[in-house]
């Protein structure tokens, strides 16, 4: 599985439609200070479900959407697209994979896999324990080596677990606790229930 394409419109200083080509085995994207280097990082992280408009180098989500310039006007909306190229590694049927995010300065978002709207549940679904996703160590800017190399246990673990591929098994370990604790719940509003309907059964 690798990045085919990356499409980028309104996003950041990329205002006008901008399609970024990649082929097999390119691993890294080089340029001079201020060329949109991370900018193109950023956009990845932010099609695949980053929450974090900090972790985006700014203050609110909306902060991402082209704020303008003395010659050019703020625009209400971005968008940006990442296809991917499956090669069996997802659990589809596609060979070209594309997600797409929008946000509109409104706050209103919507997410798209090959162009059908779907929940960012679904996107986090479908690349759990794959090394992609908003917090995954495939896609990693300049400063962040120094991060990881700083980080604590805490967190190195988690990018150890990704890359071992476990995750998906605390999830649904998780989710089972979920329904077990919703289940007790269930049962003691039954004999509530039942104890309640005991009294009413007493009296008549």
């Amino acid at each position: 599985m690798y990045i085919s394409k990356v499409h980028l419109q309104g996003f950041k200083s990329f205002l006008n439609k901008t399609d970024l080509q990649f082929g097999h085995g390119i691993t890294c994207v080089v340029g001079p200070n201020g060329c949109g280097k991370t900018n193109i990082v950023d956009s990845i992280r932010w099609i695949l479900g980053e929450q974090k408009s900090s972790v985006l180098r700014s203050n609110k989500m909306e902060d991402v959407i082209f704020n303008g310039t003395r010659k050019r006007q703020p625009i209400s909306f971005c968008e940006a697209s990442i296809i991917l190229h499956n090669e069996g590694r997802l659990p589809v049927e596609y060979t070209d994979i594309e997600i797409t995010r929008r946000l509109f300065r409104s706050g209103e978002s919507e997410y798209l896999m090959n162009k059908i709207p779907c929940r960012l549940k679904d996107i986090n679904n479908l690349f759990m324990d794959t090394g992609m996703g908003a917090g995954a160590y495939s896609v990693i800017e300049l400063k962040m080596i120094e991060t990881i190399l700083s980080q604590n246990t805490d967190d190195r673990k988690h990018l150890i677990e990704e890359a071992a591929g476990i995750n998906q098994y605390k999830k649904q370990r998780h989710q089972t606790f979920r329904k077990l604790k919703a289940t007790k719940s269930d049962l003691e509003r039954v004999n509530d229930i039942l104890i309640e309907l005991d009294k009413n059964v007493k009296g008549l």
